[in-house]
């Protein structure tokens, strides 16, 4: 059986909410207006029933026992994202290079899939893809 939500989040450390609410916007996500917004949370909404909630570091460590991960030394999970068409994934990575971001992989063209990704001001790796639908089907 499939469980069901009317909104997934997944909640994202991040060390200045000012900083990557700003980085997020730029790559064209909105805010969440039914969450608040203050210095220890933002929800960014990245898709229809999707959304990242930005969380001071402080505040995050208050929610769990365990240790955070050092982003600058290990990945957690890498968090990705399919979207329309290769231009869209160019744009995205590009603009994120452009606001702070670092690239995480060279472009890869794997004739169904293309993939790019890049790396957020906190560390947290972002795969942005489109699928060839036509060579899927095909």
């Amino acid at each position: 059986m499939a469980l069901t939500s009317a909104f997934t989040s997944f909640n994202l450390p991040v060390k200045n909410v000012e900083q990557s609410k700003a980085f997020f916007t730029g790559l064209g996500f909105e805010l969440n207006p039914q969450f608040p917004d203050n210095e220890n949370s933002a929800a960014i909404v990245i898709g229809d029933n999707l959304q990242v909630m930005l969380i001071s570091q402080t505040f995050f460590n208050t929610l769990t026992e365990r240790e955070s991960v050092d982003t600058s030394k290990y990945a957690q999970m890498t968090i990705a994202l399919a979207f329309e068409s290769r231009e869209k994934v160019d744009e995205i990575v590009n603009t994120a290079v452009s606001l702070g971001g670092k690239l995480h992989a060279e472009p890869e063209n794997h004739g169904v899939m293309y993939h790019w990704g890049f790396v957020d001001l906190d560390g947290h790796l972002w795969a942005i893809n489109c699928m060839n639908i036509d060579a899927v089907q095909g």
